[in-house]
This record gives C-alpha cells, sequence and structure tokens, in this order.
C-alpha cells in the first residue's frame, strides 16, 4: 500500500494527516498551538520553533503507529501552513527569528513607510495583491529597528509550511502561494519584487528560490528519521498556503469556482484569471493560486473559529462534560441545541470580525448586543447560534464585494474545513447567501490539498487539477430557505449598523479592537 503525508500548520495547531492515493484519509494526529507575545513587545505573536518542532514530530510520529503503516510506504509528503507567517533563518540555515500569521508588532514601522513613501502601499499592492497590514516588509524593518543584531545575521526567508519541509529536507524555498503573502512578491510572474525590499531599505539578498506546488525538493533527511519515525526514501515537495491548497482540495481549480474555508479564520475565495488587476480601492485581498495563470480575490473573516474555541471554554462546560459521557464532539451537541433556536437567534448580534477592509483593517470590540433578560431565550445555547450565524454574514458580504469586483455570478459555493463536520453551520451559510452549498466527502480539504501537492511531485497525479478531478467526492448539499433569508438580509443590514457605531467606540477610545492592522 502507498500513502501520501500531508502537515498542516494552522493558527491554532499543528496536523498530520495520512491518505492513500486515492485521496481517502488513512488518519490524523493534531496538537493544538499558541502564538505567545513576547515580553515588551506589544501586539507580538512570536512563533516557537524548539515547541512548534516538537509538536510536529509527535504529529508525524503518532500517526506512524496509530496506523501501524511501514514508514517507507510514505511515498512523499508536503505542507501547508497559515499564511503571512514567516521564519528567518541565518547562514546555516538555523532560524532566527519568526511569527505568527496575525503578529501586528510593526505599527510604528507601517507608519513610517506610509509617511516616508507616500502612495508605495498602493504601487506595490498593484503588483502583489497585499497591504501592508499583514505583510512582511514592516515586520522585517521592525527587526531591523529593534533587534539590529539578529537583522545583520538573516540570508533567508520562508513560510512556516516552507520551514517544515526545511526541517525534514534541508532545503529552503517557498511557492508562489504562500510566498505571495509577504507582498514582497508579483501577482503576474509568481516571483519575488526584491526591488520592493531594495526601495524601503531592506537588503534585496534575502530571498530563496520559487519553486511552484508539487516540485521535489530532496527526500527526508536522516537526521530527522528519530525525530519523526519518517524514511529517508520519502521525498518531500513543494506545499502552499492553506487557503489555496485547500481550495485545490475542494476542487476549486477553474476559473468562477468559490470556496469557503472554516478554520480558525474563514476565508471566502474565488478563482480569478491572473490577468486582473487587483482593485484600485485596496479593498480586497488578491493571491497567487497553486494553479499557475489563476490567482484568487479573496476575503477574510478573524478569529471565527478561535472565537468558538474560546466560547466553547468559557461558556458551555455542561455541553463538554455531556459530550465526554456519549462520546461525542461537543459542538456536535452544541448544534443538536442550537437547532431548536429560531433563524434570527432571537436579534443577537455578535461582535468580532468587521468584514474586509483590506487598506484600512480594524476590528472592534467584542461583544453582544441585544441580550435580553429572558434566560429561556437569551442563553449561551442562542449565543453559539448567534456565533454560526454572524461567521456566515460576514462572509456573505465579503463575498459580495468579491463578485462585484471580479465579475462573478456566485450560485454555488464549497463549505470545508472544521466548521463544514456540522449540519446546522452549513445550513445557516446556505440560507444566509442564498447559494447551494457543497460539502465535499473530505472536509479537511487543505489536508487533502497538501496530500496532492505531495502525489503530483512523485508523479502519482499529472497535476493538482487531475488530482481534484479524481480525488474530490461530493457528501452532501444545502439548498437555501428563503424564508430564512429573508430573516437573515434584515440581520445582516441591523449588523452593519451596530458594527459601525462599535467601532465609533474604538475611535474614541472608549473600547479596545480585537485587532488593529499595522500602522493604524
Amino acid at each position: 500500500m502507498a500513502y501520501l503525508l500531508a502537515i498542516d500548520a494552522g493558527t491554532g495547531s499543528i496536523r498530520a494527516v495520512l491518505f492513500d492515493t486515492q485521496g481517502k484519509q488513512i488518519a490524523a494526529e493534531q496538537k493544538e498551538w499558541t502564538h505567545l507575545e513576547e515580553e515588551g513587545v506589544a501586539d507580538s505573536m512570536a512563533f516557537d520553533f524548539e515547541k512548534n518542532w516538537l509538536l510536529t514530530c509527535n504529529c508525524i510520529k503518532n500517526v506512524i503507529q496509530k496506523t501501524n503503516i511501514d514508514a517507507a510506504d510514505i511515498l512523499a509528503l508536503s505542507a501547508t501552513s497559515m499564511r503571512e507567517g514567516i521564519v528567518l533563518y541565518d547562514k546555516n540555515g538555523k532560524e532566527l527569528w519568526g511569527v505568527a500569521n496575525v503578529d501586528a508588532r510593526a505599527s510604528k514601522e507601517v507608519k513610517y513607510l506610509k509617511e516616508r513613501f507616500p502612495e508605495i502601499e498602493e504601487e506595490f499592492y498593484q503588483k502583489s495583491g497585499q497591504t501592508f497590514a499583514l505583510g512582511a516588509l514592516p515586520r522585517l524593518l521592525w527587526l531591523k529597528n529593534n533587534r539590529p543584531e539578529l537583522y545583520e545575521k538573516v540570508v533567508n526567508i520562508s513560510m512556516i509550511g516552507d520551514w517544515i519541509l526545511a526541517r525534514l529536507s534541508g532545503v529552503i524555498a517557498v511557492d508562489p502561494s504562500n510566498g505571495g503573502t509577504t507582498g514582497i512578491f508579483s501577482l503576474a510572474s509568481r516571483t519575488w519584487e526584491k526591488e520592493m525590499a531594495q526601495k524601503v531599505g531592506i537588503k534585496e539578498e534575502i530571498f530563496p528560490p520559487v519553486l511552484e506546488t508539487g516540485t521535489i525538493l530532496g527526500n527526508v533527511s536522516e537526521k530527522v528519521t528519530d525525530e519523526t519515525g519518517l524514511s529517508p526514501l520519502t521525498k518531500v515537495v513543494m506545499g502552499g498556503g492553506d487557503v489555496q491548497l485547500g481550495s485545490a482540495g475542494l476542487g476549486v481549480v477553474k476559473e468562477g469556482d468559490v470556496a469557503v474555508l472554516g478554520g480558525s479564520f474563514w476565508q471566502q475565495v474565488v478563482n480569478i484569471s491572473s490577468s486582473i488587476q487587483p482593485p484600485k480601492d485596496m479593498s480586497i485581498r488578491v493571491n497567487p493560486h497553486v494553479i499557475e495563470g489563476l490567482s484568487q480575490a479573496e476575503g477574510i473573516t478573524f478569529f471565527s473559529g478561535l472565537v468558538m474555541r474560546w466560547f466553547r471554554d468559557a461558556f458551555c462546560q455542561m455541553e463538554k462534560e455531556e459530550a465526554a459521557l456519549v462520546n461525542k464532539d461537543v459542538y456536535e451537541i452544541l448544534e443538536e441545541k442550537a437547532q431548536k433556536v429560531p433563524a434570527g437567534s432571537y436579534n443577537i448580534l455578535p461582535i468580532f470580525s468587521d468584514v474586509m477592509k483590506y487598506g484600512k483593517w480594524y476590528h472592534a470590540s467584542p461583544s453582544f448586543l441585544n441580550l435580553g433578560l429572558d434566560a429561556e431565550k437569551y442563553n449561551h445555547i442562542s449565543m453559539f447560534r448567534s456565533l454560526e450565524e454572524n461567521a456566515a454574514i460576514v462572509s456573505s458580504i465579503n463575498l459580495e464585494k468579491i463578485a462585484a469586483f471580479g465579475g462573478v455570478n456566485i450560485e454555488e459555493i464549497v463549505f470545508a474545513g472544521g466548521a463544514s463536520k456540522g449540519k446546522l453551520w452549513a445550513q445557516i451559510l446556505a440560507d444566509v447567501t442564498g447559494c447551494v452549498v457543497k460539502i465535499p466527502k473530505v472536509t479537511e480539504a487543505t489536508a487533502l490539498g497538501a496530500a496532492m501537492a505531495a502525489g503530483v511531485g512523485v508523479g502519482v497525479y499529472k497535476n493538482l487539477q487531475e488530482a481534484a478531478n479524481s480525488l474530490v467526492v461530493w457528501d452532501k448539499k444545502y439548498l437555501p430557505n428563503e424564508k430564512n433569508k429573508e430573516v437573515y438580509d434584515n440581520l445582516k443590514r441591523k449588523w452593519q449598523k451596530a458594527y459601525e457605531v462599535q467601532l465609533k467606540l474604538v475611535d474614541d477610545n472608549i473600547t479596545t479592537s480585537m485587532w488593529k492592522a499595522p500602522g493604524l
């Protein structure tokens, strides 16, 4: 039997997922991880290499042990990761410094760039599809200004998924879909724009080779076989960004295809031609796809999955105990109870992530509005349902903006990731958007996309399009309820007005923003 291994480094966890060459998921192992604020560095999210490498190794080793397979039967592996998170290396390939995706320490550097180089963000955005909000340039400037001894040693940069592959193979490289999120990149040529770094005073010799997804990097290094349980016969193959590989794992490989990926963050993506220029107002993010010739217009909903985890742990102890007794997932029990709450959740308005405003992006203070004193209505179950509805509402607004920009008529949405496991959330997404929602058989599409990349590298599949056509199987289809859509259209209008007011409270320093892009 032959296998393909996917390693998925998300915002909130690291996973190893084993597939056979027909795309069947054999086993998975997951460990939650956290990214800690550096002492004295506000809004920082440092990436802990040593701890996180141990978690990665444990996931890989446990998958091999629990399946009792011969590690030599793993033909190839690849990795995918949260985008924007970066790792810097010294001349020996040793990690010097790294940050997770929403590290926002570089506010002063963003302000400096905007003041020192007026219109440069707009100029770079037209080439890269990225703003400074999550890009690498301000963070590199921060390092240069605040940790000059480290900055001087930097000779290479990669993304977090590439760091895993580098640890496994000894080769540091990036792919366009993930590397593109640094903002030091060209959508058109799918490679580094080193002149961007040079223009703002960052050294331009730190950029490694750019290799397309599916390119072989080498074999698993013998020095990590004991740590991971992997065989040195296994090929290490270039992966990609979690959203783009997740899209491939959903069969979203043609122009006009649409997906919503419901993980720690929610991404709404629409495939467009790489010839389409990013919009002038910088409202939408545009990334290279893992498919050559395609880009992806993208909306992001912040923290949707992480908010659910927080809500579960803070308010749902009873359901956690019930879940343990009946051996069910706690979210399954919560959804069963939330089914009894009417659409609209009694007009409860959760205030967490704002819609995508890529050029000037910040969020209101987390809160729930419209709670009442009737405990039969206003309780943790109705609040739970309102969070599911709110994630769908924010996603729908982002999709409407993308459709208008890209000239796309959206009628079907592919829904995947952890959020798609529940029956209720998928139906809510259909009702809110008015679109047919399709759920793939393998809901962990990001990992499947990484396995596809591994398979392309060793010739199991000709390319990612062929892999998607062969492996993606549909499990369920949800049709929109027009009556519920009317309820959600009204709730959407109320939420948008309420969010504006909540942002004003942040502007007036009365409440604290959940997250602000650096420089705001």
